[in-house]
């Protein structure tokens, strides 16, 4: 598979959080194009819609506003053109029961969000680098789950 860039949408309520992400993914020696949202409601409007660009990985707080992350994540498994995203489920604290749930809703990736920079930038680097993996190397990404 001949890719240039991967596609990324990062949805949370803090613009400190996104400005992290953008920051983050424009350093990467692999290309990535960032799309940020900053609720649930917005990101599901978005990818409901006709131009919507379907992201190859999406990034979502578990404590987004509007429609949360779990009623995301099963409306995006719900829609079969969806089903080729990796969604990535983060937060500071979760619950091993969270992290179940998230799973079983169908997210690929659960993350728990460090507190400084160069930790989210080494986490976030090796799961978009092992991602991109996926891509080039035409991995089958049904059954692929982490947490990091």
């Amino acid at each position: 598979m001949n890719k240039e860039y991967l596609n990324v949408i990062v949805t949370d309520y803090d613009e400190g959080n996104l400005i992290f992400f953008k920051n983050i993914c424009k350093d990467l020696k692999i290309g990535v194009k960032i799309q940020t949202f900053h609720n649930g409601e917005h990101l599901m409007e978005y990818l409901n819609s006709e131009e919507a660009l379907i992201p190859d990985i999406l990034f979502m707080n578990y404590h987004i506003p509007g429609r949360d992350s779990l009623k995301c994540l099963e409306d995006i498994k719900a829609d079969f053109r969806l089903n080729s995203m990796v969604n990535v489920i983060y937060s500071e604290h979760l619950s091993e029961d969270e992290v179940e749930e998230v799973f079983v809703k169908g997210a690929n990736i659960c993350m728990k969000k460090p507190d400084e920079y160069a930790a989210l930038k080494r986490i976030l680097t090796e799961i978009i680098t092992v991602n991109w993996q996926y891509y080039t190397s035409g991995l089958n990404k049904d059954n692929f789950i982490m947490k990091v």
